[in-house]
């Protein structure tokens, strides 16, 4: 079991594309490839999980403790020939000023080399001193090879790699020319999610068979170091709360944890997965999940679902237990108003979820649950993040906000998760763990609402 870290001096690098390449083409060797993505990111992970063929799972120390970064990692990857991880924006790049969760710290936590790709777009003798400030900012981190990306010829490309051997120790393993072909769509949160894209297989092979001929696939695989040993984990999750579980998962949502998801099933749980642009009716379950998602870019298939959003509205208001993030939150309102375009949505807040050009919430946030906590995990402070270019207009003062916000935007005056009845919405996405244990409250509270009912009942 052998592993690599994919990072770059900065974001926009086209790492993320040739991540997907590198774990494509390998895969096509008849390999096991475990991909992981480093930071909060549910669009990178779905390309990643698509190219690999098995969960990308995230590392973030934002959410996460060393401890728990190793042992996931160490987990995920037991039956893997090599791991894959892709960094998020630059390898130095982090909150913290000494670099503690930074992508090098994680290479280092790791004990992982590092594969540096580079933007040669405009330079040839200036990629030397990068990659040397590179290796002398921190010499801790093993830099051992660089993908040249964009390179515009071949003239261009040897006179790189004449510069970097020169004047670096650094083995230059592939150098990708500019190619449409590689080009995955961008839009306002990063790349278009591959849920959403039918030619999503298609386009990952043409470019891993790009990738397999620009990059030499043996001297990356040579590369790549063994894990490091990590204690086994424990698991002290015995509960099993034996409940059903909806969850929106199409086009329109997909933005959830593999972890989380997993979580759920080692709790008991069985999430039944339905589709809120062609299914007509939830399936009889104990709750409700609705993640993440775009659904401003699926706004009149929604709209045109009426029935399934009359459904959902009359469930909600009879009680069914239920967690909305971001995109379901906007889906749980009256309407979505998105550039010149306006669909009716469930209506069960009621408010309109307005889009703007402009990010409202975007990056790590904190906050503490309030005495209107409908599920309180009982922590102090705990850690999430945002992502959303919407706000809601017309939200009555008198709804019961539920987060108080620390750090981030929310809903409204540093506010976040709203309470109605036996739901909680909230812009913020949460992660499972053990400063966060959010689904076995949420699977807790959704117990006590099927038990209050049996007995009411």
């Amino acid at each position: 079991m052998t592993q690599i870290l994919i990072s770059a001096a900065h974001k926009s690098s086209g790492k993320t594309t040739i991540t997907t390449g590198i774990c494509a083409a390998l895969r096509l060797q008849g390999k096991h490839v475990q991909p992981f993505k480093k930071g909060p990111d549910y669009i990178d992970p779905m390309w990643l999980s698509t190219a690999a063929q098995r969960q990308c799972y995230n590392l973030d120390f934002w959410t996460q403790s060393d401890t728990e970064i190793l042992r996931l990692y160490s987990d995920k990857s037991m039956n893997a020939d090599i791991s894959i991880i892709e960094a998020n924006k630059g390898l130095h790049d982090g909150l913290d000023l000494e670099g503690a969760n930074s992508n090098a710290a994680l290479a280092k936590l790791l004990n992982s080399p590092v594969i540096m790709v580079v933007d040669c777009r405009g330079t040839i003798r200036g990629v030397a001193p990068l990659l040397l400030g590179y290796q002398q900012f921190d010499p801790n981190v093993k830099i051992e090879g660089v993908i040249l990306n964009f390179v515009g010829g071949s003239r261009h490309e040897q006179k790189l790699r004449q510069v970097i051997k020169r004047y670096t120790d650094i083995e230059v393993i592939g150098a990708i020319a500019r190619n449409e072909a590689l080009e995955l769509e961008e839009r306002y949160l990063g790349l278009t999610p591959s849920n959403e894209d039918s030619q999503a297989m298609s386009k990952i092979q043409g470019i891993a068979k790009i990738i397999a001929d620009q990059v030499d696939m043996t001297k990356l695989t040579d590369i790549a170091a063994s894990l490091p040993d990590v204690p086994t984990a424990t698991s002290n999750q015995n509960e099993n709360y034996g409940l059903k579980i909806a969850y929106a998962k199409d086009e329109a949502f997909g933005f959830y944890y593999a972890d989380d998801i997993e979580t759920f099933n080692k709790l008991g749980a069985t999430l039944i997965p339905f589709d809120t642009l062609n299914d007509q009716t939830l399936p009889t379950v104990d709750g409700l999940f609705l993640g993440g998602g775009f659904p401003e870019k699926k706004l009149h298939q929604l709209e045109k679902n009426q029935q399934l959003r009359n459904c959902i509205h009359a469930a909600l208001n009879h009680g069914l237990p239920a967690y909305a993030e971001c995109g379901g939150l906007m889906y749980l309102c009256n309407r979505i108003q998105y550039q010149d375009q306006v669909g009716e949505m469930v209506g069960f807040i009621d408010a309109n979820c307005v889009m703007t050009d402009k990010p409202l919430g975007r990056g790590y946030v904190q906050f503490k649950e309030n005495e209107h906590a409908l599920w309180p995990t009982k922590h102090e402070l705990i850690n999430a993040h945002e992502f959303h270019y919407s706000y809601l207009d017309g939200l009555n003062d008198k709804n019961l906000l539920s987060f108080d916000i620390q750090r981030g935007r929310g809903i409204s005056n540093q506010q976040d998760g709203l309470r109605k009845i036996n739901t909680l919405a909230c812009y913020a996405h949460q992660r499972n763990t053990l400063q966060n244990p959010w689904i076995s409250k949420f699977l807790q509270f959704v117990q006590s609402c099927k038990l209050n009912s049996v007995q009411t009942g």
